[in-house]
C-alpha cells in the first residue's frame, strides 16, 4: 500500500464530507458539493480528473430531457446492470441531504448518454415507487442482487429524522435509527415490498455492505438506540423466483466493530476496508482484507500504510473508493494559520494491479449528514461513510479544466444576467424572494430555441409553481417566448360570429335628432 498527497488545482472548496464518486467506463465523476449548484455546473457534478497526482475537476453535462437532480450529500449509490453480463451500468442515487437542510426519499437514475473526447453527457430522471415506500433517510446502503436471471434492489439501514409531531425547535435535527427492515425495490416496475427478518432486531447505519451476486454481506455499523458498534456480519440472500421472493438472513462469525469505514475492490475475490471509527472518538487506523473463497467470506488483518502525522493526530477524515484499488482520502487543514487549506487531500494505493473487467461484485457504503463544524466530531452523525465502486481508474481522454475565475464576476453570466427587458435583479441589492433560495436567485429554462435561462421571480412565477416545475421534466416558455411557443400550435378553426348590422341612429324623415347619450347608449345595445 501506498499514500500520496494530491493537489487540487481548481475549486477545493467544493470537496467537503458528503461527496460521493460515481465511475462510468474508468472516468470518475464528483457529486454532491455543498450548498447549492454554482453556475457552471447546476447540477452539483464534476469529472474528476486525477493525473500525477494533481486533481481537475471539470463540470459535467446533462441532457435537456433529464431532470432536476440536487447536490445531494451523504445519499446512498449503487451500480444497476440489467444483467450480470452487462456491460453498460447505470447509477441508483437514493436518500441524502438536500440544499435545504431535509432528508430526500427520492430515487434517481444516472446514466451517459453521449460520450466524445470532451466531455460526457449524462441524463437522470426520478423513479416514482409504489407499495412500502422507504421513508428519507441517511447513513444507509442500497445495493442490486441477481437471482434467476432477474435483478433487484436491496435497501437497509439509515437515520431519519424524528417524526414531524416529535421535531421541536430545540431538537429540530434530532435523528433515530429507521426501523431494520429490508426493502426489496424492482427498478423497472417501481415497486417496493418491506421484509421483518427476526435476526436484524437492532437499526443500524454506517456499515459497509457488499453485493455478491445473489447475496449482500452486511459489516458493521452504529445503532444509535444502544450507542453500540457490534462486530456484525449479516448474509441477506434474496432469490428471484417467477413468483414472490424470499429473502433470508443468517448471522455470520467473524465480524468487525467498525462504522463509516471506505471500502475498495482490489480484484474479483478481495476487498479492503481503510478508515472508519472504531468508538465514538476514536478514528480506527487499521486496514482489513475481506476476501472470498468457494462463497465464504472471510475478514483478516493487513499491513497499515505508512499514515503521515497529518493523518494520525486529525480528529475526522473522509473520501471515498475511486476504482482500481484507489481510495480519496481528506482530513481538516491546520487552522492555526490564516494561509493554511481547509482540507488537505491523498490517494491511498491500496493495489497495484487492474481490477477484472468480469468481476461480478459490488460494493456500496454510506454517509452522514452533518458537517464537522456543525457538532461534535467525533459522533456517528457526523462520520463519513463512502460508495466504493469495482471499476477500474485509468481514463486517458485530456478534459479542459475547471476556470474558477468565472465564479468571481457574475455580473454579465449566470444568475445575475439580465434575462428579460423587465429585469431587476441586481448582485448589490438582490434579497431572497422564495424560501428555497440562500444567496443566488432562482432560475427557470426556457426551451425556446436553444434554450436560455430567467429569473423566475422575474417571470412572476408563484414559488408553488416553481417547485412543480422543477421536479418535472416539462417545457417551460418565458414571458417572451410563450406566445410564439402557442402560435406553433395549430390553432382549432373557429366560426366566425354574426353580428347584426348597426341599426340607422337617426332615421330620415322624422325630424328626430338622438342626443349623443341616447346614441352612445342604443350602440351598446346593438352592438
Amino acid at each position: 500500500m501506498s499514500l500520496q498527497m494530491i493537489t487540487v488545482s481548481n475549486n477545493t472548496a467544493l470537496i467537503q464530507p458528503g461527496f460521493s464518486l460515481m465511475n462510468f467506463d474508468g472516468q470518475v465523476f464528483f457529486f454532491g458539493q455543498k450548498g447549492w449548484p454554482k453556475r457552471s455546473c447546476p447540477t452539483g457534478v464534476f469529472h474528476f480528473d486525477v493525473k500525477h497526482n494533481h486533481l481537475k475537476l471539470k463540470p459535467a453535462v446533462f441532457s435537456k430531457d433529464s431532470c432536476y437532480l440536487p447536490p445531494l450529500r451523504y445519499p446512498a449509490t449503487c451500480i444497476f446492470r440489467g444483467s450480470l453480463e452487462s456491460e453498460k451500468h447505470q447509477y441508483i442515487i437514493h436518500g441524502g441531504k438536500t440544499p435545504n437542510n431535509e432528508l430526500s426519499d427520492k430515487i434517481y437514475v444516472m446514466s451517459v448518454v453521449g460520450k466524445n473526447n470532451k466531455k460526457v453527457t449524462f441524463c437522470c430522471t426520478e423513479k416514482d415507487l409504489v407499495g412500502d415506500v422507504p421513508e428519507a433517510r441517511y447513513g444507509h446502503s442500497i445495493d442490486v442482487v441477481y437471482s434467476r436471471g432477474r435483478s433487484m434492489g436491496v435497501l437497509f439501514g439509515g437515520r431519519s429524522y424524528m417524526p414531524s409531531a416529535q421535531r421541536i425547535t430545540e431538537k429540530w435535527n434530532s435523528v433515530a435509527d429507521c426501523l431494520p427492515h429490508v426493502f426489496l425495490v424492482d427498478f423497472e416496475f417501481g415497486c417496493s415490498t418491506s421484509y421483518i427478518l427476526p435476526e436484524l432486531q437492532d437499526g443500524l447505519s454506517f456499515h459497509v455492505s457488499i453485493a455478491r451476486n445473489d447475496t449482500i454481506y452486511i459489516l458493521g455499523g452504529h445503532s444509535l438506540a444502544n450507542n453500540i458498534r457490534p462486530a456484525n456480519l449479516y448474509s441477506i440472500k434474496v432469490d428471484l423466483p417467477l413468483g414472490s421472493p424470499a429473502v433470508n438472513c443468517t448471522v455470520l462469525p467473524g465480524g468487525i466493530s467498525v462504522s463509516s469505514a471506505i471500502l475498495t475492490q482490489t480484484n474479483s475475490d478481495e476487498f479492503v476496508i481503510v478508515g472508519g471509527y472504531q468508538l465514538e472518538n476514536q478514528k480506527r487506523m487499521v486496514c482489513n482484507i475481506v476476501s472470498f473463497v468457494d462463497n465464504k467470506i472471510e475478514i483478516r488483518e493487513m499491513e497499515t500504510p505508512d499514515w503521515t502525522p497529518d493523518i494520525k493526530h486529525s480528529k475526522i477524515w473522509f473520501g471515498s473508493n475511486m476504482g482500481n484499488g484507489n481510495v480519496f482520502l481528506g482530513i481538516p487543514g491546520d487552522n492555526k494559520q490564516a494561509s493554511s487549506e481547509a482540507f488537505y487531500f491523498y490517494m491511498l494505493k491500496c493495489a497495484e494491479d487492474d481490477v477484472n473487467e468480469d468481476q461480478k461484485t459490488l460494493t456500496n457504503s454510506q454517509t452522514s449528514t452533518e458537517d464537522p463544524g456543525d457538532s461534535t466530531p467525533f459522533e456517528d452523525s457526523e462520520e463519513f461513510c463512502f460508495s466504493a465502486e469495482a471499476n477500474s481508474f485509468d481514463g486517458d481522454d485530456e478534459f479542459d479544466t475547471y476556470n474558477e475565475d468565472d465564479e468571481e464576476d457574475e455580473s454579465e453570466t449566470g444568475y445575475w444576467i439580465t434575462c428579460c427587458a423587465t429585469c431587476d435583479v441586481d448582485i448589490n441589492t438582490w434579497v431572497p424572494f422564495y424560501s428555497t433560495e440562500l444567496n443566488k436567485p432562482a432560475m427557470i429554462y426556457c426551451s425556446h430555441g436553444d434554450g436560455h435561462w430567467v429569473h423566475a421571480q422575474c417571470m412572476d412565477l408563484a414559488e408553488r409553481t416553481l417547485i412543480h416545475l422543477s421536479e418535472g421534466s416539462n417545457k417551460y416558455y418565458c414571458n417572451e417566448h410563450v406566445k410564439i411557443a402557442r402560435a406553433l400550435q395549430t390553432p382549432k378553426r373557429v366560426l366566425p360570429l354574426k353580428k347584426p348590422p348597426l341599426k340607422s341612429l337617426h332615421k330620415k324623415g322624422s325630424g328626430k335628432i338622438f342626443t349623443p347619450a341616447k346614441k352612445s347608449f342604443l350602440r351598446r345595445l346593438f352592438d
